[in-house]
């Protein structure tokens, strides 16, 4: 099964099977994906060895007439669809984001129904998603419940709340639970006063100094983190 056919099982399953029939005259799903993949290839841009780096921001302008029906059949869930699309892409061509992948929806009276346009940016954010990128001391990597993360701003807080860089659902977490520092003297995790604490290999700590390949766990949830023995670039 291809990128854009697993996309729209993605659309059906999270919106409703009817979701696609409902774009018959209007712009289709598909489109947008196609449209942002081409956004993502034609914006490509190599900053170092094995590394290329493309927007991580998206901003799709729809006719008043597809941007109700957008909105009618969940915006959310098809950005969400969108977004991973464009993030599975990445992966395949071995492209790099230097911040979360989000996509946007805006209504336009410019444009008529069945046109739209898309807008890109890249920009920086405490993580983005980890697709070929290997880990380095600079942007080192964490995978939490199957999903890997670079780490490349600062500071990253891990919580169960909407204010932290990375969202965990479980309830043993607090709303900002645990913070990741990148310095030049190595990489800190620190506790932010949760309730239940922060464990780095089985040991309670309020903050340590993370090795390449520690365990951290914070409520039932484990945290695996690695950082590469080599920093050549911005990796």
């Amino acid at each position: 099964m291809g990128v854009l056919d697993r996309f729209e099982k993605g659309v059906e399953r999270v919106v409703s099977t009817a979701f696609a029939k409902a774009f018959r005259s209007e712009v289709k799903p598909v489109e947008l994906a196609s449209a942002l993949r081409r956004e993502v290839d034609d914006r490509a841009a190599v900053v170092g060895r094995e590394r290329t780096v493309v927007p991580n921001e998206f901003v799709i302008e729809l006719s008043e007439a597809d941007h109700a029906q957008v909105e009618s059949w969940g915006a959310e869930p098809l950005a969400d669809e969108l977004a991973a699309n464009v993030t599975e892409h990445a992966t395949h061509q071995r492209y790099a984001f230097v911040g979360p992948v989000t996509v946007q929806f805006e209504e336009t009276s410019e444009l008529e129904t069945g046109r739209f346009l898309v807008r890109s940016a890249t920009v920086r954010g405490a993580v983005a998603p980890a697709t070929s990128t290997a880990a380095s001391p600079r942007h080192p990597l964490v995978d939490i419940d199957g999903q890997r993360y670079l780490l490349t701003g600062p500071v990253t807080v891990i919580g169960r709340g909407s204010e932290a860089d990375i969202i965990v659902d479980d309830p043993g977490i607090s709303r900002r639970h645990l913070e990741i520092r990148v310095t030049p003297d190595g990489v800190i995790a620190s506790d932010l006063g949760s309730t239940n604490g922060t464990f780095v290999e089985g040991h309670q700590v309020p903050a340590a100094t993370l090795l390449d390949g520690n365990t951290i766990t914070i409520g039932r949830t484990r945290i695996l983190f690695w950082t590469g023995v080599d920093d050549d670039e911005d990796r």
